[in-house]
């Protein structure tokens, strides 16, 4: 299950994004809110590690699970985000529409997985 992180879309996808969450987490700080910090640090890096994971994967059904895992925390980060938006400040679009990308790449993957089982 293995690939080269180079050439593989969702590993560069989530890794960037994991990044962007660590800005977002010091915003967050910035504004006082550590306990969404928290929650957000925890979700929105847990993608990437996921997938990262996921590349390592044992068989075709342990490789469909660890994606699933990395998108339930992907669908968890934009739960934070909407609260985020709806209590405390307005997110950058540039950061949603990459999470919304991650999770649309989930999808596709894993249901193409699945069909290959």
């Amino acid at each position: 299950m293995a690939t080269d992180k180079k050439d593989n879309v969702i590993l560069t996808k989530s890794f960037q994004f994991a990044c962007d969450i660590i800005d977002l987490n010091k915003l967050l700080i910035e504004a006082k809110q550590f306990e969404i910090a928290k929650q957000v640090i925890r979700s929105g890096t847990s993608i990437g590690a996921n997938i990262r994971e996921a590349q390592r994967a044992v068989s075709k059904p342990d490789f469909i699970n660890k994606l699933g895992i990395a998108l339930k925390e992907a669908d968890e980060t934009q739960y934070w985000f909407e609260l985020i938006e709806a209590k405390i400040f307005k997110l950058n679009d540039k950061l949603k529409k990459e999470l919304e990308e991650i999770i649309s790449l989930l999808v596709v993957i894993i249901n193409s997985s699945k069909k290959t089982v």
